[in-house]
């Protein structure tokens, strides 16, 4: 007797894995790690709302909104609460947070277009040069109510100034970035000089206005400028994102591999720059000086998200934003009622996480 042998079929193969799906992995994990961070900011933007000495509780805060946006009556009780809400707490939070999220993505812009992860508008001397444009104008204008333009434009005529002599110099003496970086100290210590200057020779009310923009702070807040800041700031996210990819071939590969893939790289990084220094010079002209939000904001979205600027872009403007909102809250209540400005604690609160990065995570840097 023989014995038959059936012939088994084949296994079905298992197709392996293609490159697009740990891609498109990743994508849906960046964009989860956005949509999780869009919705936290919101949540703390509510919360911030709630602190400070007045009792207002998130229902509070919550009903106030619905009365805003959607309209209704307000109560005899409830009317202290909302004037709280609406004329102090909501413009202050939103102007912090609208000023941190602009200032991470110049951080961003700058960092990514001279490819260095320690540029920041205040290392270029941007920060100080707008504080002393806008201390500058003040001084002038003496006892006479300015107009809220007159700053701006003394704040952003001296950053785009300083910007285009620093990068120009930079460009015509073919210096490296770390050279780059010293200049901007040199030009960031002479600006400090400068308006240290006006102090000394302005009288108490004068002294008293520029001495704000030295320390940083979004107490003075009101709706409009809420308006002129988050306007900038919305319009500003969407045209980097279209540059990302632009952006992602300069950081990443260099200015000729960057016109090797279709680039224009003298008007892209022209553009973006003046975007960049366009950002800090209004926040700076609304906020004074807050100067470590550009420099480590960027590092924590990168972090989180990863270097492809179409993602750590939206990121950065949340982390920004995020960094400048809990500085606010702190300084609201550590020596409460007392309230310290936002400068002064941002700085604290950057400053060693900062250290923290680049003693744990030295590749990030990199």
């Amino acid at each position: 007797m023989t014995a038959t042998l059936q012939k088994q079929p084949a296994p079905t193969p298992v197709p392996a894995p293609t490159s697009a799906e740990p891609a498109r992995r990743r994508e849906l994990r960046k964009s989860l790690v956005l949509a999780v961070g869009a919705v936290v900011s919101a949540l703390a933007l509510i919360a911030s709302v709630t602190i400070g000495t007045a009792g207002v509780g998130f229902g509070d805060v919550l009903r106030s909104l619905q009365v805003s946006i959607f309209g209704g009556t307000i109560s005899a009780d409830f009317a202290p609460s909302y004037a709280v809400i609406t004329q102090l707490r909501l413009p202050r939070v939103l102007l912090a947070f609208a000023a941190g999220a602009a200032l991470s993505v110049s951080g961003v812009l700058m960092q990514g277009l001279l490819r260095n992860p320690l540029v920041s508008p205040f290392t270029l001397g941007v920060s100080p040069a707008a504080a002393f444009g806008a201390a500058l104008v003040i001084t002038l204008a003496g006892t006479n109510q300015l107009p809220v333009w007159a700053t701006i434009a003394g704040a952003m005529i001296m950053a785009l100034t300083v910007s285009a002599v620093v990068l120009g110099i930079a460009t015509a003496r073919r210096m490296a970035v770390a050279t780059l970086l010293l200049l901007g100290i040199a030009m960031t210590q002479i600006f400090e000089a400068l308006t240290s200057a006006l102090q000394f020779t302005a009288n108490e009310n004068t002294l008293q206005a520029i001495i704000r923009w030295t320390f940083g702070s979004v107490n003075d807040a009101t709706w409009s400028d809420v308006l002129i800041v988050g306007t900038l700031t919305v319009i500003a996210i969407p045209v980097t994102l279209f540059f990302s990819r632009d952006l992602n071939a300069i950081a990443f590969a260099g200015d000729d591999a960057a016109r090797s893939f279709g680039v224009n790289v003298g008007p892209v990084r022209i553009g973006l720059i003046t975007l960049a220094v366009v950002l800090a010079a209004v926040v700076v002209s609304f906020c004074g000086i807050i100067g470590f939000v550009g420099l480590v904001g960027p590092h924590i979205a990168r972090l989180a998200i990863g270097a492809d600027h179409r993602h750590l872009l939206p990121f950065a403007a949340l982390s920004g934003g995020m960094l400048l909102l809990v500085a606010d809250a702190v300084g609201r209540t550590v020596i409460a009622p007392a309230v310290v400005p936002v400068g002064i604690v941002v700085a604290f609160i950057g400053g060693p996480v900062f250290i923290y990065l680049i003693l744990t995570r030295r590749n990030s840097l990199k």
